[in-house]
């Protein structure tokens, strides 16, 4: 690679730099600022996601690869990036009260924060098996600190183990699975992957490695069998952490999944092949953490049970295969994004501090304590559970229709059932604001001025997401155009 290339590489990935560059800026200035001035690491943190999104959407134009092909920027990536820049910074909104209260380091938290925002945007801009792994371990690193950020909570240390335990297990299948495609076809180039078998090569040892990659990928998503200690993850991580943990590493997963089988594995042949066990896994999810979340006494748990039933029917659409299901992927992320820090919002408001519980009779009679609040979280709940007029409702609505078009009624079905399901531990939330009076008296709740910014954006995207949803779908649409341009 001569110096012209490397410089105009560096120019194409120049989102990317800023967030990386921020957070070193944040590390540095956490050694001179004094505690009565580090809300500048809010002030930093989000003017450098600021000035990442604008680059994003300046930058994008025609398809192009960098780094000897190594990544790709496109308007996939940039669609991804954008969400992933959304992610972070409600989550330096929300954290900005968090840190101050459980006396959390900010320099390190934020910088961390801003370091998996990285890896999540690298992910979404691999061309190259290798690149997916790397920018997953980069983003996972980040994450495993993040989930032990309590370092006198031992909920918070567990949770830490246990994700870096399922992180590693992943990161091991996912790597043989790496090793075992180049074994076959010579090559880890998602392109040169999808030329190969557009020739009919066909291994055994090809399929050995795409169910390797199932695997290392399934972990990441959490999905069922691969879910194991993702709820006690959930759990016991900071709150802050688990709203940036359900919406960002899902959101990853998935962008690598597109990459890799929308790109790659992409021949009529072999998604013949893949796609019965994304049925298998979509539907085993979607079953499992529904009725899972049903038995829960505890609303973070409950939660952290339905992030993996909206794995499930996000996997629907990658079964589906089709441009409907591949847009329909990039909008039920950001709906979800909305709806899971939205709820997560509330639950560390109502909660008040960390040690707190996050138990189902916290909420019995907020509405006559808390009206506003319990509006709101009444809003997350209905749109979780699929209510219209929200982006729950039209999310899930894009979803099955991409199933139902490519003939996958069963599956469709399935979903629209354990939706149903959901709406019974959801409606409980709602019943216990609303038709129960308070047993006993309630402090009263503060909220920042940052988590009440947090709540409006979130709620209003919800609401013009459900209400006018063809706007961000045509985004979608445009993003994700180019996966079957050479198919039609």
């Amino acid at each position: 690679m001569d110096a012209m290339t490397l410089l105009e590489s560096t120019g194409a990935v120049l989102p990317h730099l800023v967030v990386v560059l921020t957070g070193l800026i944040i590390l540095t200035q956490d050694l001179f600022l004094t505690p009565q001035r580090r809300y500048l690491h809010e002030v930093v943190g989000l003017g450098g996601l600021l000035i990442a999104l604008y680059l994003t959407l300046t930058m994008t134009g025609a398809p192009r690869q960098v780094f000897m092909g190594m990544a790709t920027i496109d308007h996939l990536s940039a669609f991804f990036n954008a969400t992933f820049l959304l992610i972070a910074a409600l989550t330096i909104l929300l954290s900005a009260s968090y840190v101050r209260r459980e006396d959390v380091s900010p320099g390190e938290y934020y910088a961390l924060i801003l370091f998996a925002t990285t890896g999540f945007m690298f992910v979404a801009a691999a061309a190259d098996l290798i690149m997916v792994f790397l920018a997953i371990e980069t983003l996972s690193i980040a994450t495993y600190i993040l989930a032990g950020l309590l370092r006198d909570d031992p909920r918070s240390q567990e949770a830490a183990f246990k994700y870096f335990m399922l992180g590693a297990l992943s990161s091991a299948f996912f790597l043989y699975g790496i090793a075992t495609v180049y074994g076959a076809l010579g090559s880890t180039n998602l392109a040169n992957v999808a030329q190969a078998l557009s020739q009919g090569t066909m291994p055994p040892l090809l399929l050995m490695g795409m169910g390797l990659l199932i695997v290392g990928l399934g972990f990441k998503v959490a999905v069922v069998p691969f879910h194991m200690w993702a709820p006690d993850v959930y759990d016991g991580a900071p709150t802050v952490v688990t709203a940036f943990m359900s919406a960002g590493p899902k959101a990853a997963a998935f962008a690598a999944f597109l990459r890799v089988f929308f790109q790659g594995f992409t021949t009529p042949e072999i998604v013949q092949l893949w796609t019965p066990i994304f049925a298998l896994l979509a539907a085993t999810t979607m079953i499992l953490g529904n009725f899972v979340a049903l038995a829960q006494q505890s609303l973070k748990r409950m939660l952290a049970y339905s992030s993996i039933a909206h794995a499930g029917y996000a996997f629907v659409a990658l079964v589906a295969h089709n441009s409907l299901g591949a847009s329909s992927i990039l909008y039920y992320l950001v709906a979800y994004t909305l709806m899971s820090m939205g709820a997560f919002a509330v639950m560390m408001v109502v909660a008040r501090r960390e040690e707190m519980r996050y138990a189902f009779d916290d909420y019995v009679g907020l509405s006559s304590t808390h009206p506003l609040l319990a509006a709101l979280m009444a809003l997350f709940m209905l749109a979780l559970a699929g209510f219209p007029p929200t982006a729950g409702f039209a999310g899930k609505f894009y979803v099955f229709s991409a199933a139902v078009q490519a003939g996958h009624h069963g599956l469709a079905l399935i979903g629209v059932l354990t939706s149903v399901v959901s709406v019974v531990y959801y409606a409980r939330v709602v019943m216990l604001m609303y038709m129960r009076e308070p047993q006993r008296s309630q402090p009263r709740l503060h909220l920042a001025p940052t988590t009440a910014a947090v709540l409006g954006l979130t709620a209003l995207g919800i609401l013009y997401m459900g209400l006018f949803p063809s706007g961000v779908m045509r985004l979608a649409e445009s993003s994700v155009a180019f996966l079957f341009q050479a198919k039609m």
